[in-house]
């Protein structure tokens, strides 16, 4: 199942620092709730205002928040697809990165997706969370 985008009004060149803080704040919370497509949205807002610098860390956000999505709605497939992308662009950032434990949330990701990775089920008591503080 493919992932349509939300219809959007916007503007990242009216997006800020503070905005980028709130974005990814609620991104954060959307993930650990488990809310991994509203969690896609607000860590894709930061992507789209950083051309270059930060923009890969913040596209790794978005490819494991839809990795799991897939995930979720037992799209294994889907999550096989992302689960390489976003190791790869989130391993430059290691072990942190502007607050957030990189190397804790690519781990639990690991732990997360290696049954499914090898043909298996889903482990339903596994899922990652995002360590952040908003102090960077």
């Amino acid at each position: 199942m493919k992932i349509e985008p939300e219809p959007q009004d916007f503007d990242p060149d009216n997006f800020h620092s503070r905005d980028a803080e709130d974005a990814m704040q609620a991104g954060v919370r959307l993930f650990n709730a488990g809310e991994y497509h509203a969690a896609h949205e607000e860590f894709e807002r930061c992507w789209l205002a950083n051309e270059a610098g930060d923009a890969d860390f913040y596209k790794g956000l978005v490819q494991a928040s839809i990795c799991m999505h897939h995930l979720m709605r037992d799209n294994p497939e889907g999550a096989k697809k992302l689960y390489t992308g976003h190791r790869r662009l989130l391993g430059t950032y290691l072990p942190h990165f502007a607050g957030l434990d990189v190397a804790g949330l690519l781990g639990q990701m690991q732990a997360t997706l290696r049954p499914v990775l090898r043909g298996g089920p889903r482990d339903p008591n596994l899922r990652p969370t995002l360590n952040w503080t908003e102090s960077r």
